[in-house]
């Protein structure tokens, strides 16, 4: 952040401030525009005047009460206003105290409505304009009394196009928001109805098929001894219902997959007793990975075991697909506690630092296997470029705590 960024947050933090800065900045305006006399003895000429104390007093007061233009648009306005005219009447020669009321009338337009803005625009121009004109010391048609009218006038007309902009910016503003927000309420439903769907069609594919398998095991378990051809003939109904049941499994579960992934393997979930093979085949693939291991002797629970395999593969796998061919990428499995830590990090050069909205699913599956294990995932950009995976899991699971078997450390 350069000096003027500096600054202008600053301001913005103490508003008081700038508004004392620009009360400031009016006095020296009006004062330095009360010596000046336009009107010389030989025509329009530039000279010298002295302003009275009545008129200095009065320009210190318009001045002074512009500081509180944010907390009180309207009273200010009022204060200015009733000095402006009493300078209009008693000045000779006249000073600007006008101009404090020019401030005030642009802070009104520039902080309520339309319509007000315009009300009070109109009132304060008419006002002004008007008693400089008929009860001031100077011809009606002077060009002072010109100038109070065309001042207030833009001063109105500018405070209501600033207002303006404002609220079609801030209108902008809450409907990408709310655009936001109705995208991931979407995301949201769209998971939770495709969840549901899912479950239904498990629910019905085992609830069928192994109510079938029980029916037929306790047929055969009966006549087994009596009846063995009855026995095969009902194993084989057991046989075929466990094969459809796996055939549909399948075909459900692949309703998940996205097109390139590998078939679902018939061996034993995977776990970081296989972190150097799944590694190997990201080095094969061309990422340097290096791995570093404070994990000795612990022995995981299967699910958080899988766990920190799946976290660590879909990192790399978002490395390899979005940092870059010349990424380096660093794993650690620390046992910190109660808990072992997953990090996964690299230096490649992420597009926004995070993989592209059309695939951002992996994120989203890592954050619901570590929260399903009551752990915490930690996803983000890395200072200086890079992303960063920090997963930390529970060595004990629920199940574990209460002594199951093979939930031990």
């Amino acid at each position: 952040m350069n000096t003027l960024d500096r600054a202008r947050a600053h301001l913005k933090a103490h508003p008081l401030a700038l508004d004392a800065a620009l009360a400031t900045g009016v006095l020296i305006c009006m004062v330095a525009g009360s010596f000046v006399d336009p009107h010389g003895k030989d025509g329009v000429t530039w000279g010298l005047r002295t302003p009275d104390a009545p008129s200095i007093v009065l320009m210190a007061v318009g001045a002074g009460a512009l500081v509180f233009r944010r907390r009180a648009p309207r009273t200010v306005l009022a204060v200015a206003g009733t000095l402006s005219v009493i300078e209009s009447v008693t000045g000779d020669p006249r000073a600007p105290v006008a101009m404090s009321a020019v401030v005030a009338l642009y802070t009104v337009a520039s902080t309520t409505d339309r319509h007000t803005a315009w009300r009070l625009g109109l009132l304060t121009m008419t006002l002004l304009t008007g008693v400089a004109m008929l009860a001031g010391p100077l011809p009606w048609y002077a060009q002072e009394n010109l100038a109070i009218f065309a001042w207030t006038g833009m001063a109105a007309t500018a405070g209501d196009a600033i207002r303006s902009r404002r609220a079609f910016v801030d209108a902008i503003q809450e409907r990408a928001e709310r655009a936001e927000r109705t995208r991931e309420e979407e995301a949201r439903r769209r998971v939770a109805e495709e969840r549901l769907r899912i479950a239904r069609d498990l629910h019905d594919v085992v609830a069928h098929h192994i109510a079938l398998v029980n029916v037929q095991a306790g047929v055969a378990a009966h006549v087994m001894d009596k009846r063995p051809d009855q026995a095969k003939e009902a194993l084989a109904h057991v046989r075929e219902a466990s094969r459809s049941a796996l055939n549909e499994l399948r075909a459900t579960v692949g309703l998940l997959r996205q097109s390139g992934d590998p078939e679902a393997p018939t061996e034993p979930a995977p776990g970081l007793h296989r972190l150097d093979e799944l590694v190997g085949t990201f080095r094969s693939a061309g990422l340097q990975v290096e791995v570093a291991r404070a994990d000795q002797g612990t022995t995981l629970p299967a699910a958080v075991d899988l766990a920190a395999y799946r976290v660590i593969q879909e990192a790399l796998t978002n490395v390899q697909k979005h940092a870059g061919n010349q990424a380096k990428a660093e794993v650690s499995v620390v046992r910190v506690g109660p808990q072992v830590e997953i990090t996964v990090l690299d230096d490649g050069r992420h597009d926004d630092q995070a993989p592209p909205s059309g695939g951002g699913h992996g994120l989203l599956g890592m954050r619901e296997r570590v929260t399903a294990l009551r752990g915490t995932l930690t996803t983000g950009p890395r200072y200086g470029g890079g992303f960063r995976v920090h997963a930390i899991l529970p060595v004990k699971t629920r199940t574990a705590a209460t002594g199951e078997p093979g939930e031990t450390v």
